[in-house]
């Protein structure tokens, strides 16, 4: 359809050919299985990166994403079809758990952690708070929060470490005040993290389904809404990586809804989405 010479994108379809066809470039780059049933959520997301470019069809879009032009827009590909969601304190469970359970257990003056999908940090900042509360002299420490994410867009957000009043709605109130700023530079009411948090924390770009350059080991990983998007082979690889840059006793953290039924492991369970290395 032709509107002021220009191609209503809203009317662009998606076929089957062109559906496999990036289900399989994502899945052989990052590792996530776009099945069958997500052709409309696919061909809604494909959509807004066709008026970023201004292409006019699916096919067009194919043809950028072959050229020397469209080089790096594999990685915007991935971010569109991924749900950044993420926010301070979520699941607070499991930061309870960390409290009460496994930082008690650390022996040694070095603790690491790792946020291994940490999009737009609210994760590893909320880690950086709960081990501040809970580990006296902390700076006397060995502490480290390592926080990856395959978003290089994600990352930079985590870096500034600046928030919107709303998305700091799970942070209570008292640790608000205490290690974050207000920030007026947008012209919005935000906060911005505090030095405190920020030097507790290595950001860095990371594509799990690639080598990882880390040797670990961890006293607890998070991966959490992170596996349901691998299919069950891959999710097998990804857990028994995890298990090999664990300290023993150290625990891995996933989504509620996923857990790890239905995948070979030799971790012990501990709670709902929490494992244990034995």
């Amino acid at each position: 359809m032709m509107t002021d010479g220009k191609m209503s994108l809203i009317t662009a379809e998606l076929n089957h050919q062109q559906f496999d066809a990036i289900s399989r470039l994502i899945y052989a780059k990052c590792g996530i299985s776009l099945k069958k049933g997500k052709e409309a959520l696919v061909r809604a997301r494909l959509m807004k990166r066709l008026r970023a470019l201004k292409l006019k069809s699916i096919d067009d879009y194919m043809v950028y994403l072959d050229s020397d032009q469209g080089n790096g827009e594999i990685g915007t590909l991935i971010d569109v079809m991924t749900t950044n969601k993420t926010s301070f304190f979520r699941e607070s469970a499991h930061f309870d758990f960390l409290v009460e359970t496994v930082i008690p257990g650390i022996r040694s003056r070095r603790m690491r952690f790792w946020s291994a999908a940490c999009s737009s940090g609210e994760e590893p900042y909320t880690m950086a708070m709960v081990l501040r509360e809970a580990v006296p002299h902390i700076d006397r420490a060995d502490v480290l929060i390592l926080a990856t994410d395959i978003s290089n867009e994600m990352l930079a957000l985590a870096r500034q470490g600046v928030y919107l009043q709303d998305r700091t709605a799970g942070i209570p109130k008292p640790l608000l005040q205490r290690y974050f700023k207000r920030d007026l530079r947008s012209g919005q009411s935000a906060y911005q993290a505090g030095d405190d948090l920020k030097k507790m924390i290595r950001f860095g770009a990371l594509n799990l389904m690639h080598r990882w350059p880390m040797k670990g080991p961890f006293d607890a990983i998070f991966c959490r809404n992170v596996m349901i998007y691998f299919d069950r082979p891959t999710q097998q690889t990804l857990i028994n990586r995890f298990w090999d840059l664990l300290e023993p006793g150290g625990y891995l953290f996933v989504g509620h809804s996923e857990g790890l039924s239905g995948i070979k492991h030799r971790f012990q369970y501990t709670r709902p989405a929490v494992y244990k290395k034995k």
